[in-house]
């Protein structure tokens, strides 16, 4: 299987080569080209036709979300996930409605990448099968059922989908410990996460009885309903 090959656009040098590195590490990936402006980022989009671009927001000459937009605009097949100190929620919407699959604020752990790749893969391999989908499949996918319009206060949209993409990627039972070692996130950050689907019906709770200490709970992605 060919690998999925991904563009960086970053105008730090040492961040671009940490970044490449991350991505090398991950099995499937190989990284194609680097540019270190917003314009040579668009032509190498262009140029190298990658899978999958990471994006800086904050570039010398354009702002990241322009190139996001350039980039759809010139209908390139490229997917793209942020990858950028910016973290104002104007910036983060605007890069999902140009249709950003990811959004990792820096600082980041290399476990917050691993699993946003991963769970790229995981769509992209599905969405280039032969196969067509059925519609909980694309339900599955794109996490449509689970992410409502408007969060509860201190919940964000950004940790909400990657939760749920490690939940349908791997369909077990989790516990918060599990997924927060698994993201790179706070137990408490991930255990809030579990009990806002636990409470809405979307994850089912399960007990986890040892023969000392408290039980475990533990969440899974219950059956999506049919729209």
């Amino acid at each position: 299987m060919a690998p999925i090959t991904v563009l960086i656009i970053e105008d730090d040098p040492m961040v671009a080569e940490i970044n490449a590195g991350f991505v090398h590490a991950v099995p499937g990936f190989k990284v194609v080209g680097a540019a270190r402006t917003g314009r040579t980022g668009v032509e190498a989009a262009q140029r190298l036709r990658p899978n999958l671009a990471l994006l800086d927001v904050y570039l010398p000459d354009v702002d990241g979300v322009t190139v996001l937009r350039e980039i759809r605009g010139l209908a390139l097949p490229v997917d793209v996930i942020l990858v950028t100190a910016a973290h104002d929620t104007f910036t983060i919407q605007n890069a999902f409605r140009y249709g950003a699959i990811d959004y990792i604020i820096k600082p980041f752990k290399f476990e917050r990448l691993k699993a946003a790749l991963e769970s790229f893969a995981v769509l992209y391999h599905r969405l280039h099968a032969p196969s067509p989908l059925c519609q909980e499949e694309v339900d599955r996918l794109i996490c449509n059922h689970f992410v409502p319009p408007e969060l509860p206060k201190g919940l964000q949209e950004v940790t909400l989908r990657q939760i749920l993409l490690l939940l349908i990627k791997e369909p077990r039972a989790w516990s918060a410990e599990e997924v927060a070692a698994r993201l790179g996130v706070a137990r408490v950050t991930a255990r809030r996460y579990l009990e806002f689907l636990h409470d809405g019906g979307q994850a089912e709770l399960e007990m986890q009885y040892g023969t000392v200490g408290r039980p475990v709970k533990r969440y899974r992605l219950v059956r999506l309903p049919r729209s």
